[in-house]
């Protein structure tokens, strides 16, 4: 798939602008922190985070599918499926595969050194689903290649279900008032901003709930979903009770944050 990238590009933009704008619109809670040093950092992370992931790995997910193909491996390689089957198999898989690696990211003292990076943002807007340690990308980025091979994911299966993780991953951080009955019918279907900002609370009962960035239904599963935080949406304190002062919370101070002291 040589149109990988721009197709990926592309989806990203128009996420980043039609969420940015609907914040703007219909903000769901005022800010706190500063935004254009959170934008700035939460940006930078995405261009950092995709020169570590193309510098360590020599084949990406879509290639990885690719060579799976050629070669026969994984599962779905190895049954007569129709296309849009295999697509829909792959995006349900890899989802579930993102939800468990993301409770262990919680769960695992050494892998919450990484990922309490992303926790550390003292606001949630649609750039807050981009910011994770460029260490963190790299395990994920193991796990989802061994995922793709294990499953025998399609390479239109694996683009899809990159398109899709990055653009719910933006919309469920956007600062977006959605209409209650909106909200309830959505997050049937797929996971809401009042839905994933409770695994945002400084509480961590709530911090450790609602894992799931696209599909909620794993969620409700597993018991690990929470409806709403203690303190409603208005009064939730977003982040991590360690990291309040926004001095801490540089670039340079979160890239080296999984070397710090507890």
């Amino acid at each position: 798939m040589n149109s990988e990238g721009a197709i990926r590009l592309a989806f990203f933009a128009g996420t980043l602008a039609i969420v940015a704008l609907l914040e703007v619109l219909a903000p769901k809670r005022p800010l706190t922190a500063s935004k254009p040093q959170r934008w700035f950092i939460n940006l930078s992370m995405v261009a950092i985070d995709t020169v570590a992931g193309r510098l360590v790995f020599p084949l990406l997910p879509v290639g990885m599918a690719a060579l799976s193909a050629e070669k026969g491996w994984g599962l779905l390689n190895a049954v007569q499926l129709s296309e849009p089957l295999r697509i829909t198999l792959t995006v349900l898989a890899l989802d579930f595969v993102i939800y468990l690696q993301h409770v262990q990211f919680h769960r695992r003292p050494l892998l919450w050194r990484l990922h309490r990076m992303h926790h550390t943002d003292l606001d949630l807007d649609v750039t807050s689903g981009n910011r994770f340690h460029p260490l963190e990308i790299i395990i994920s980025l193991a796990i989802k290649l061994a995922a793709v091979v294990v499953i025998g994911a399609p390479p239109a299966g694996v683009l899809a279900f990159e398109v899709i993780l990055n653009t719910t991953a933006m919309f469920s951080h956007g600062n977006i008032r959605l209409p209650l009955p909106l909200d309830r019918w959505l997050r049937l279907f797929l996971v809401t901003p009042d839905m994933h900002r409770v695994h945002h609370s400084v509480i961590p009962r709530e911090t450790d709930s609602n894992f799931g960035f696209c599909l909620p239904w794993w969620d409700r599963l597993l018991a690990s979903y929470r409806d709403q935080p203690a303190a409603g949406h208005d009064g939730m304190t977003i982040g991590l009770k360690e990291y309040r002062n926004p001095d801490q919370l540089t670039l340079p101070r979160l890239l080296l944050m999984p070397f710090a002291r507890q």
